[in-house]
């Protein structure tokens, strides 16, 4: 482990999740038309939104490891796989960044440099908004008639042997009592 103890669940966990996301939906060969369909509450359809989760997580990562991810300022990715590709490139980056010392008190200007804030913030701003919008998207797979795939901790956690089955106990009989 790092320096960053604390944040290397929840770091990796949200960049696994986009990802699995991504190949989930790559997976279902999903026509363009379904890919631009809207719900209720979303940021927008499924591409428009993996888009911006993938884009807004590069944003937040690259001012606090103070690296450039070249695709934050790009054109908005028109098909998954690119996406898969700049998803990649963050999870590489955010394992360097956790790799590193932080600061989470440092101050980082935003919005035009009219506001400081700082930097943890940038940590639970990314973990915050991919959850909110992996949801939007899941929930549109859903109304499209597609369960959409498992993308918690707890199944994070079983695909990176992060939790496991304990053996069986004993058999009563096996146990000496007092």
């Amino acid at each position: 482990m790092g320096l960053n103890d604390v944040l290397y669940d929840p770091i990796r966990h949200n960049n696994w999740a986009t990802g699995s996301l991504i190949r989930f939906c790559l997976a279902q060969n999903l026509t363009a038309e379904q890919l631009e369909i809207t719900g209720v509450g979303t940021y927008g359809g499924i591409l428009a939104t993996l888009d911006h989760i993938v884009r807004c997580d590069g944003s937040y990562l690259r001012r606090i490891a103070d690296r450039p991810l070249e695709y934050v300022d790009s054109e908005p990715a028109t098909d998954l796989e690119t996406l898969g590709t700049w998803n990649a490139e963050a999870g590489a980056l955010w394992e360097y960044f956790l790799t590193q010392p932080f600061d989470v008190e440092r101050v980082i200007v935003v919005d035009d440099n009219t506001r400081g804030t700082r930097a943890g913030i940038f940590v639970a701003q990314a973990i915050n908004h991919a959850n909110h919008h992996r949801e939007q998207v899941c929930a549109i797979l859903t109304g499209l008639g597609i369960e959409p795939p498992d993308i918690q901790a707890w199944e994070y956690a079983w695909e990176t042997e992060r939790i496991w089955d304990l053996p069986a106990p004993a058999a009563a009989a096996d146990q000496i009592s007092c």
